[in-house]
């Protein structure tokens, strides 16, 4: 059954056009990715469909009773209702049931007291049904809308319990949109709007989010720059083009690949029907005055006539840029010791060391609230610490984009003038040539930043900064409020930047692209990972897996351990055994030679199989650093066959590193095991 259905819908806004004759259908449990540039519509379709924007022309149908979700990017919020209270109350009808219930029942009480008796049964009767439906129609409410779930669901945003009884006033605005969306995913509605939903989460709610809503059974239209995120949520794209909104099935990945193939055929196609149109125009040039040949000339002159244009799709203007090299700095940029930092009396970091060396790419990653913020602002200078010191090495440029940017530009300056001011020295056309990297041409370098959306603010702050980036840049969550298209070509452009880079994401492909080493914020600490997210999580995996082996392991199944270190301390308090006879000491060595032999046809196969698989994954290391180390060189993004190559080698050596140290961490248990068992027989047959 269709939810909404759009017919011939048309809407613009003075010369720009939104949407022309646009015609789409959504259908229960349909999941669908919205997808364009920023200024494209994105937004006010999701208006459209929830009711908030009227149509020019054309015709908006929503079944009878269909219940719409709607979380816009910019949410108002007003203060008086405790959190809980706010989802809780969130379900339409759940406040007027208690209301008709209270009345029904003081209606019924007035009614006996004014009767006095049983007259009036029919009456009578007519409230007590009345009552008895409010109660059914309120345990359907608490079963299907139960306190349990909503604190499930604030506890999976990142709320905590003392979190529940404050006021909504009391939140920040990002908790704020966290507590709209909490309201959201609780009441379930027919079809749930969700543009940029991930935006104000960190990377734990991401991932709860993530796995709620590929449970969610209702439909779904999603707007996300977070190209994974949106592909383990959709299985339709509608994409806002050029030439007008297009469908494709499946998930972002794939609509890339069927517009790239779409591209092509129709290139081919264009290509074609002008050598075909260049060949009768040619027959048509080089026999029209010969009376013999009027009917095959007439003929293709008719062909000519009936061939179709082919349209290809207009190049989409996308944010393209690069850096300039930086210069060359001290190799340690960054020294950080003993750093405390206090709110309160909350300890937000204790005692902190840290150091950073020239051209890592260090990720910040971390539950909300950890500080990784601070810490960002901490090292920008925004923001002074309560203790400890913060080394910046010498001639060492420091470059800041701070995650609410807006807050930073000054509403009343020009997009031209914001970048302007951020390099004096910076000559009209270079602050114009970046600002058209970033898609503002023409009159839009001169319009104020107060009438900029929330994309091409990001735009603006990106473009000061990168104005003059330096070779130390400083980054908080900066693909927030970029499209899709935009994010990707901002993680392209940062691998080209040869200075040091420290940024805070929730964007899980953009920390995986681009981080060579992690920082997990937790508990007050910071732990370094040197490698990517992926081996990052990996390892965790197996940290996590060894330490429920350890937990879960038998008693006296490594006894063989426990009984070596007995026997150290055994002679280290009673001094050398005996010597031994000559008749003992035959058959001592007896026994050692047995020991061989056992452990020759038992362990050894296996020490050697251990020995191979650790000699391969050494090499394979050393390989990976070798790609790694070529693939953070600019200048292999030059030659795409080499880059393509590398990143093929790359890719298929991790798999198969992951692979082998499977394979090792198995034939080590097999390899203890084996010489638990030994050592055990060995002891009983002595």
């Amino acid at each position: 059954m269709s939810l909404i259905i759009l017919e011939g819908v048309s809407l613009s806004f003075g010369p720009k056009t939104i949407a022309s004759n646009l015609g789409l259908r959504i259908a229960e449990s349909d999941r669908i990715g919205l997808i364009g540039p920023n200024g494209s519509g994105k937004t006010t379709l999701l208006r459209i469909l929830v009711g908030e924007q009227a149509v020019d022309r054309g015709s908006v149908q929503r079944s009878r009773g269909v219940r719409v979700g709607y979380l816009p990017q910019d949410i108002s919020v007003t203060g008086g209702r405790r959190l809980l209270d706010f989802v809780l109350s969130s379900v339409p009808g759940r406040q007027d049931l208690g209301a008709q219930l209270a009345e029904a029942e003081a209606e019924l009480e007035t009614f006996r007291s004014a009767v006095g008796g049983g007259a009036e049964d029919g009456t009578l009767m007519a409230l007590a049904s009345r009552i008895a439906d409010i109660h059914e129609r309120l345990d359907h409410s608490d079963r299907f809308f139960s306190e349990h779930k909503a604190l499930q669901i604030l506890s999976g945003l990142g709320f905590r319990a003392a979190d529940r009884a404050r006021d909504l006033a009391e939140f920040s605005g990002g908790w704020k949109m966290r507590a709209v969306l909490a309201s959201l995913l609780f009441q379930q509605p027919d079809l749930l709007l969700l543009d940029e939903p991930t935006n104000h989460l960190d990377m734990p709610s991401v991932a709860w989010l993530a796995d709620f809503l590929k449970r969610y059974r209702q439909a779904l239209v999603l707007i996300s720059h977070d190209r994974e995120f949106l592909n383990e949520q959709v299985t339709r794209i509608v994409s806002l083009e050029i030439e007008g909104v297009r469908q494709y099935a499946g998930d972002y990945d794939q609509y890339v690949r069927q517009r790239a193939e779409e591209e092509r055929l129709l290139e081919n196609k264009a290509r074609n029907l002008e050598r075909e149109r260049a060949r009768l125009k040619r027959f048509i040039d080089r026999f029209r005055a010969q009376a013999k040949r009027a009917r095959a000339v007439q003929s293709r002159v008719k062909a000519l006539e009936r061939m179709e244009a082919v349209t290809t799709f207009q190049p989409r203007r996308i944010m393209r840029f690069s850096f300039p090299p930086t210069a060359r700095t001290v190799k340690q940029v960054v020294r950080v010791k003993k750093l405390r930092k206090t709110f309160g009396d909350l300890v937000l970091f204790p005692s902190v060391d840290l150091a950073v060396q020239r051209g890592e790419k260090i990720g910040i990653i971390g539950a909300n609230g950890v500080g990784k913020t601070t810490l960002l602002k901490m090292l920008a200078g925004e923001l002074e610490p309560d203790g400890g010191v913060i080394e910046i090495g010498s001639s060492v440029q420091v470059g800041y984009y701070a995650q609410h940017h807006a807050e930073t530009l000054h509403p009343e300056l020009s997009a031209y003038e914001e970048v302007a001011q951020a390099n004096p020295d910076a000559s009209q056309l270079r602050v114009r040539s970046l600002l058209g990297a970033f898609l503002f041409s023409g009159d839009d370098v001169e319009k104020k930043v107060s009438v900029l959306s929330g994309g091409e603010r990001a735009r603006v702050a990106l473009a000061r900064l990168l104005i003059n980036p330096g070779s130390l840049l400083l980054m908080d969550e900066p693909s927030n409020h970029l499209d899709l298209e935009s994010s990707e070509s901002l993680a392209e452009s940062l691998t080209t930047y040869d200075g040091t880079l420290i940024f805070v994401s929730h964007n899980r492909s953009l920390v995986r692209r681009l981080a060579t080493r992690i920082w997990n914020i937790e508990g007050g600490a910071v732990e370094t990972y040197p490698g990517s997210l992926d081996d990052y999580m990996y390892s965790c995996r197996v940290r996590r897996e060894a330490e429920t082996r350890e937990a879960n392991e038998e008693p006296g199944a490594d006894a063989a351990k426990p009984q070596a270190r007995a026997a150290v301390a055994a002679r280290a308090v009673l001094g050398p055994p005996p010597k031994e006879s000559r008749q003992e000491e035959r058959v001592r060595k007896r026994r050692e030679a047995e020991r061989r032999q056992k452990r020759s046809l038992l362990v050894a196969p296996i020490k050697k199989r251990v020995d191979e698989l650790e000699t391969r994954i050494s090499k394979l290391d050393a390989l990976q650093v070798e790609r790694s180390a070529q693939l953070s060189d600019p200048e292999v993004y030059c030659d795409d066959g080499r880059r393509n190559r590398l990143l093929n080698e790359y890719q298929e050596a991790a798999a198969k590193l992951e692979e082998l140290t499977g394979r090792w961490e198995v034939a080590l248990e097999e390899l203890d095991k084996a010489e638990a068992e030994l050592a055990a027989e060995l002891e009983t047959s002595s």
